[in-house]
């Protein structure tokens, strides 16, 4: 654990502010990667709406939507200054903005599950604060920041986890895929300079452990004892301790921590290569929009075993609009998890880098 802390208060990942213009070895750099990439983004800039945001099927999650589609962006090489998608990531950070309260909530209580939207928002907006020339601008992403951080550290719960809603809307409900968008969003704001606890981690952490089944897996939540791991989750989970630093893996790619080994060994057998089935469901892809941040910092010949399978899949599957059309959440949602997932290598976010 004072492992884990160390790395993520004082590593090397602290790269400064913003979106690095240095693009890593991509093996999904090939034309028809490309062009699926090209039309997914445009398919999105199509849906964004006039106020700025996205959202999911019956005008859902408008935030959680707004901050995925942003990121897709990003990735792609784009900033609020430059690129092809400026002016779409410009109108997304300005409904951000514009949803941001008081007390540090990006989003709206009236969202059933809007720790969701605000960690990925604050995951969003901790990437292209650094990227913003307005000087006055900048420092309204930094209020806005700092709320959000404080927010989330409020929202935990008595046992170090975050559920859908605050700890205290929520009655102390906590469960493993919004315990891992927090910590993301919270070590996305720290690279940003934004200040947070060491206590925070230590208290995610040890409740992501204390779900862990035998095997390697993590349970849906901690009030669990005794049931089965998730899939989704355990690949979130991977990513999330990934995205800290915490755990490398030697020059031979090896992982030398027995808790991680665990935990990959139970992705390999349920995510992928053992387990990936493809499948139409959101939860196939939300534990791939994580799995493959893991995959990508396991080495460029496992980065391309796994574009060349999964990502062929996910290409296959796309439709003449350039969206995707699985799951229940609905095709933008889909849609920029696949965008990000076929641009992970390019190696422009902070967050995605090895």
């Amino acid at each position: 654990m004072q492992q884990f802390v160390r790395y993520f208060v004082c590593s090397a990942l602290i790269v400064g502010f913003g979106i690095q213009q240095v693009q890593a070895r991509d093996f999904g750099d090939d034309p028809k990667t490309k062009a699926s990439v090209k039309r997914a983004l445009d398919y999105l800039a199509r849906q964004q709406r006039r106020q700025g945001y996205w959202e999911a099927n019956q005008n859902q999650y408008r935030v959680a939507m707004t901050a995925l589609a942003g990121m897709a962006m990003l990735c792609e090489g784009s900033t609020p200054n430059q690129g092809r998608y400026k002016k779409n990531i410009q109108r997304a950070i300005d409904y951000l903005i514009s949803v941001s309260r008081d007390n540090g909530l990006i989003g709206n209580k009236t969202d059933y599950r809007y720790t969701y939207g605000h960690g990925f928002s604050l995951l969003f907006l901790s990437q292209v604060m650094g990227e913003e020339e307005d000087l006055e601008r900048r420092k309204e992403l930094k209020k806005i920041l700092e709320k959000a951080v404080q927010f989330t550290i409020e929202a935990q719960t008595s046992r170090g986890g975050w559920g859908y809603v605050s700890a205290k809307d929520g009655n102390d409900f906590d469960e493993g895929s919004t315990c891992v968008t927090q910590v993301q969003g919270l070590r996305a704001a720290r690279n940003a300079g934004i200040p947070v606890p060491k206590s925070v981690i230590d208290r995610a952490m040890k409740y992501i452990e204390d779900c862990m089944t035998p095997e390697g897996g993590i349970r849906y939540s901690i009030k669990q004892a005794g049931g089965g791991a998730r899939a989704p989750i355990t690949a979130a989970a991977v990513a999330c301790m990934f995205n800290a630093g915490a755990f490398k893996a030697n020059e031979k790619g090896k992982i030398e921590t027995r808790t991680l080994q665990k935990m990959l060994a139970y992705c390999e057998r349920s995510v992928w290569p053992g387990g990936n089935r493809g499948g139409s469901s959101g939860h196939w892809h939300y534990a791939h929009y994580y799995y493959a941040q893991a995959v990508y910092r396991l080495g460029d010949k496992k980065w391309e075993k796994y574009l060349n399978d999964v990502g062929r899949q996910i290409i296959r599957k796309q439709s003449g609009d350039g969206s995707w059309k699985e799951g229940y959440i609905g095709p933008v949602y889909t849609t920029a998890i696949n965008a990000t997932i076929l641009q992970i290598g390019n190696g422009y976010l902070p967050i995605y880098q090895r």
